[in-house]
């Protein structure tokens, strides 16, 4: 199946909005205005082989090519150029290699000869064009055909050959990212409003309540494993960087499963829980749906420039993404900043256990005490370190740790753990509890159990 006709069936298929399907990049429109781009050069005796031959930088021909994508001096609008230099001796190239067509073009130029016929050059200023205009062409008076400047003394002539349809193509192709780039700049805004109005309603349905009408530890959870499962974005050391669309809708599906395996959805305690967390996946589902369609237009960019340079050898498919570099789609970052906007004002807003463990012991570091050196440890681990008299800081290394008192606890921070690790801060209490009687009663020692007579 044709590539053209899959990007046809994708783009009606995988339920894109109309308005995304509008914007995107019309392959088989550049693939006709290519098929011009080619019979231009054809028709100037620079098919495929001859180009590609006088493009190798390491042949000993005394005629050159240069192709080059270049933004214009008063805009950002990519020109193509096409320019030849070409050694003469006696006013003739003296190159067995050159077809009779190409070395007729050549010498035509040379001389600033009119040129007829097949031969007869393009006018070499794009006309402007959008995505749904017909490609036409255009043949220009000889007299505006050729820019000519000599090299003093060394024989060469640099011209710029005169071509349309490469400008028309290029005017297609960057009309379309531009307009992609806007519609995605679009969407970008409105997710993240999304999530900004998403973040006060979890922050709302999880704040910790007196009379225990909280969902507090079940967002947590959620959000825990949203983050194990890495669905846009991985970080290890294997797997690390930007996810595709494919490894991202499996990974979304894990996490779903795993909310669902642990029935995370049907224990919320408020009705408003569940329709917050309809609203995430349904974020998600919309973040995947735009990374989905930004790979389809960078797949079909991708495509029509190769095939670009299959049929001329001009080396576009290299030149146009570095001459765009600042194109939005090109860079493909929506993914990435909606997904720091998901991090920093969603999952952020519950606190995580792993952000308040006591770098020792590893357990909550519940009665904290803050050092003077500002990092912070369980009440249990500092006591240890001064017990064995070691005066540095773990962490640092800054010795403070003979100094920590009773004003060293941060009551703050403990209730601000009780309030939000209630379950955890019990552990914890329960352990050191279990630890201390180990100490002063020795190994036997069991907490006693409460008994109801």
């Amino acid at each position: 199946m044709k590539f053209a006709h899959e990007l046809k069936q994708s783009l009606a298929t995988q339920g894109f909005p109309p308005h995304w399907v509008a914007h995107a990049i019309p392959y088989g429109q550049l693939k006709k205005c290519l098929k011009k781009v080619q019979r231009e050069l054809q028709e100037l005796g620079l098919d495929a082989e001859t180009l590609r031959a006088l493009l190798d930088p390491k042949t000993d021909s005394p005629v050159a090519l240069n192709y080059s994508l270049n933004p214009s001096s008063n805009s950002q609008i990519v020109r193509p150029k096409l320019t030849v230099e070409i050694h003469l001796h006696d006013g003739n190239i003296v190159d067995a290699s050159l077809t009779p067509a190409t070395r007729q073009f050549f010498e035509k130029i040379s001389s600033k000869l009119p040129l007829d016929g097949s031969d007869a050059a393009k006018e070499s200023k794009p006309a402007d064009s959008t995505p749904t205009e017909t490609v036409e062409e255009a043949t220009p008076a000889p007299s505006q055909a050729l820019t000519i400047a000599n090299r003093a003394g060394k024989g060469y002539d640099t011209i710029e050959v005169p071509l349309v349809s490469d400008g028309v193509f290029f005017d297609i192709l960057q009309n379309d990212v531009s307009s992609l780039d806007a519609l995605q700049a679009t969407e970008r805004d409105q997710l993240k409003e999304e999530v900004k109005d998403l973040g006060k309603q979890v922050s709302h349905v999880a704040r910790p309540g007196r009379f225990s009408k909280s969902d507090l530890d079940r967002w947590r959870r959620i959000f825990e494993l949203y983050l194990d499962a890495e669905v846009f974005f991985a970080t290890h050391e294997r797997d690390h960087g930007a996810r595709s669309s494919q490894k991202a809708l499996q990974q979304l599906q894990w996490f779903q499963n795993q909310v669902q395996k642990q029935e995370l959805v049907k224990s919320f305690k408020r009705p408003e829980s569940r329709a917050a967390f309809s609203k995430f996946l349904e974020l998600n589902l919309n973040l995947l749906k735009h990374l989905q369609f930004q790979e389809l237009n960078l797949l079909a960019i991708t495509k029509i420039l190769k095939k670009f340079d299959k049929r001329t050898a001009l080396g576009v498919s290299r030149a146009f993404p570095s001459a765009i570099s600042s194109r939005k789609l090109l860079s493909g970052d929506i993914a990435k900043e909606v997904c720091a906007r998901i991090s920093d004002e969603l999952v952020s807003i519950i606190p995580q256990v792993n952000d308040y463990l006591c770098p020792i012991c590893y357990a909550i570091a519940y009665q904290p005490v803050r050092l003077d050196c500002q990092h912070v440890f369980c009440i249990r681990c500092s006591v240890k370190l001064q017990r064995r008299h070691e005066e540095y800081c773990p962490l640092c290394r800054a010795r403070v740790v003979m100094d920590a008192s009773a004003k060293n606890i941060d009551s703050e921070l403990e209730k601000f753990m009780r309030k939000n690790f209630p379950a955890e801060v019990k552990e914890k209490e329960r352990a050191d509890q279990i630890e201390r009687g180990i100490e002063e009663f020795g190994p036997s020692y069991k907490p006693a159990e409460c008994a109801v007579m």
